[in-house]
């Protein structure tokens, strides 16, 4: 490879792709690095000779000097970004820093939810930094002290950022983590080896506490939450609070009715009203009833007419009205055509029905958001 066809490798390489991508590496097999000098040159022939030596400096870098200054700087970032925490900067104090509580504002909310993405991307930069220099530290300059300290630090940087995603129910898929990154952490940054509790890629932590119950859960979580109840108890909270925020378009009454739930619950254990082992008890009904809906908004059970999630959706919305819901019902599925959310006459059909439908029993119902609600059924799509 030369020439043309060796400088257009070269660009394709440092192509950037996206924010998470800086730069490409390009490994020399065949030591065309003499062909690279000749073949720079050939094509900057005359480009920078009205600039100064200085204006043209650095257009080759050395490797390991830049992957230094990236890892540095990206260290720097996250700990910049945690400096806030106060000490002694344990799990509870990083929870209580990136996570809302039940006081915070919508706006508050929104703050710390950008603030959590910004830790999510440094601490992966920061991986990503480590692993292209970590078998060349020292080579790079770094003392041993430096060495271990830079290592511990991305450990730990690593351990609050899946600590924080758990607590906060912003992600337990572990499908996430990239091949790449899994082997990278493995080669890297030595931990004790786990004992695999529950397959996380088949249930989520909400399904695990309901399929599992709370001490699988326990059992799953790192050391650092279990260790402390108030820990454990935010997390479950946190995710169960997330589903419902999730599923709410679904049926929002429902699903209001699984908030306010969830509230008492959380309030019972803030006054040491309820014990411990009981509130672990009752956050799994309640976790149950968010994921497997059986029971209406008022808290009664379903009447049997009313017996497809659909329908369940429209009576909770409906004021509870069996013979309503289940007219809607059937003027929908006699009415909705192939693909028609988002088209304007089909939607229009559909919307005609229901309206036909309401206006027979007098009642004051909001068409338009009783639409949204139908176009968040599954059933109907």
């Amino acid at each position: 490879m030369a020439d043309h066809n060796l400088f257009q490798a070269i660009c394709r390489v440092n192509r950037l792709d996206g924010a998470e991508k800086d730069y490409g590496y390009i490994i020399d097999y065949q030591d065309l690095f003499q062909s690279l000098n000749s073949t720079i040159s050939d094509y900057t022939q005359g480009a920078f000779s009205e600039y100064e030596d200085e204006d043209i400096d650095g257009l080759l870098k050395n490797r390991l000097t830049a992957a230094k200054q990236n890892l540095d700087d990206a260290l720097e970032m996250v700990r910049g970004l945690c400096e806030p925490v106060k000490y002694p900067r344990n799990t509870q104090d990083y929870g209580a820093y990136f996570c809302p509580s039940d006081a915070t504002t919508e706006a508050e909310k929104i703050e710390k939810e950008q603030l959590r993405l910004t830790l999510y991307k440094s601490v992966s930069k920061l991986i990503r930094a480590y692993g292209n220099i970590a078998n060349e530290m020292a080579e790079a300059g770094y003392s041993d002290q430096e060495i271990k300290r830079i290592k511990d630090d991305v450990k730990h940087f690593e351990s609050v950022r899946n600590n924080i995603k758990l607590m906060s129910g912003d992600h337990i898929d572990m499908k996430s983590y990239e091949p790449t990154m899994r082997r990278m952490l493995d080669t890297y940054i030595h931990a004790t080896p786990s004992e695999t509790v529950i397959n996380f890629e088949d249930l989520g932590l909400i399904e695990l506490i309901v399929n599992q119950g709370p001490e699988a859960l326990i059992k799953a979580i790192p050391e650092d939450i279990v260790s402390n109840p108030e820990n454990v108890a935010e997390t479950i909270e946190n995710n169960v609070r997330k589903t419902i925020v999730d599923e709410n378009p679904v049926n929002p009454k429902y699903y209001e009715h699984m908030s306010a739930l969830l509230d008492e619950l959380i309030e019972l254990r803030r006054q040491k009203a309820i014990a411990y082992a009981e509130y672990l008890q009752e956050i799994r009904k309640l976790a149950s009833k968010v994921i497997n809906p059986t029971g209406s908004a008022a808290g009664d059970t379903y009447p049997e007419t009313i017996n497809t999630p659909a329908k369940r959706a429209l009576y909770d919305n409906l004021d509870q009205n069996e013979d309503l819901a289940d007219k809607v019902d059937a003027a929908i599925r006699l009415n909705k055509q192939a693909d028609w959310q988002g088209h304007l006459i089909k939607e229009r059909r559909i919307k005609n029905a229901v309206h036909q439908t309401i206006s027979e029993y007098q009642v004051d119902i909001d068409i338009e958001a009783l639409i949204n609600l139908v176009k968040a059924q599954q059933e109907y799509q």
